[in-house]
């Protein structure tokens, strides 16, 4: 393990494997600090996902595991070097900045932080069974499957996010449930309206969602009430909408992030509030969230790195 680097990147998914190509091609022999996402699994939320269609270049679509796997494979294809371990915390009061691992600690002239967010669900019985089998945390990543085409399908949460997933799975499935556990939306007026007053979606204020059941693939959902009713659902595809939570904890107190922990970045760059140190992906991105703005977002990244490191040669 080499404890010296000009950029290091913290993250295993898109913006990460993104950013070590362009560093890589620009011969500034990056070192990717993979990590594991939460739950263990390295690759980011991708790796939990069996089908993307989305991701340009490929016509029949990819799995997510297959997907990183050709970005990491790239992204070394050029020399970057890879630690297979966690980042604990940057200590970004001096530069270069001490990166510390479980490995040991590395020193870094630059630091891109790609390390995601997660998909907040419930733990409720049946949807770790179920998972990409029926459950997703994504309509506009799985909405357009076969999977959920012309079926009855569920939306749980009650914010603008629900409401928009709502919305958008109304193009595919023949009917839209969305459940939230207050008798008022969160979301805004607007977004409000529009679901309530769509043709397509069914509104069930004051539930919970109970349990969920299938065969192969997810087949129905049991709702609770407040009131202590019960209801259940034929549904072949639930989305959960409850909201994301950045990857982002161990850099509590180094750098400046919004009130949910995603960190801050200054305008259309990857800059934050740390000077030669960026963000990519979705530890910075709280409203697209895609693979393909991470990977641009990486993209960014490197090259604001680059130029950052060649105007501190400059200047020396």
């Amino acid at each position: 393990m080499k404890d010296k680097a000009d950029v290091l990147i913290v993250g295993s998914g898109p913006a990460a494997w993104t950013a070590a190509i362009y560093a890589s091609r620009a011969n500034l022999n990056p070192l990717v600090v993979a990590g594991f996402m939460k739950g263990g699994v390295r690759g980011g939320q991708l790796m939990t996902t069996t089908e993307v269609e989305n991701y340009p270049g490929f016509v029949d679509g990819v799995s997510g595991p297959e997907l990183m796997e050709i970005l990491e494979k790239q992204a070394r294809r050029f020399g970057t070097e890879v630690l297979e371990t966690d980042v604990t915390r940057i200590d970004t009061s001096k530069r270069p900045f001490v990166v510390e691992t479980k490995k040991g600690n590395v020193a870094a002239e630059t630091v891109i932080v790609a390390t995601g967010a997660y998909a907040k669900r419930l733990e409720v019985p049946g949807t770790e069974e179920y998972w990409n089998k029926g459950i997703s945390a994504c309509a506009v990543c799985d909405g357009a499957l076969p999977l959920f085409r012309d079926k009855d399908l569920l939306v749980i949460g009650g914010g603008d996010t629900a409401c928009e997933e709502a919305l958008y799975l109304t193009k595919f499935g023949s009917k839209v449930h969305i459940a939230l556990r207050r008798d008022v939306f969160r979301a805004s007026k607007i977004m409000a309206e529009r679901v309530m007053n769509h043709e397509k979606i069914e509104v069930h204020y004051n539930y919970q969602l109970e349990k969920v059941e299938g065969e192969q693939f997810l087949t129905k959902a049991f709702l609770k009430g407040n009131d202590g009713s019960s209801k259940e659902l034929e549904v072949s595809g639930l989305f959960f909408a409850i909201g994301h939570t950045p990857n982002s904890d161990f850099l509590e107190g180094e750098i400046a992030r919004d009130e949910s922990g995603y960190l801050l970045v200054e305008g259309y760059t990857s800059k934050t509030s740390i000077e030669g140190l960026f963000a990519a992906g979705d530890v910075a991105d709280k409203r697209y969230r895609q693979a393909i703005t991470s990977a641009g977002m990486g993209c960014m990244a490197a090259l604001d790195a680059e130029k950052f490191l060649a105007e501190q040669t400059q200047e020396v």
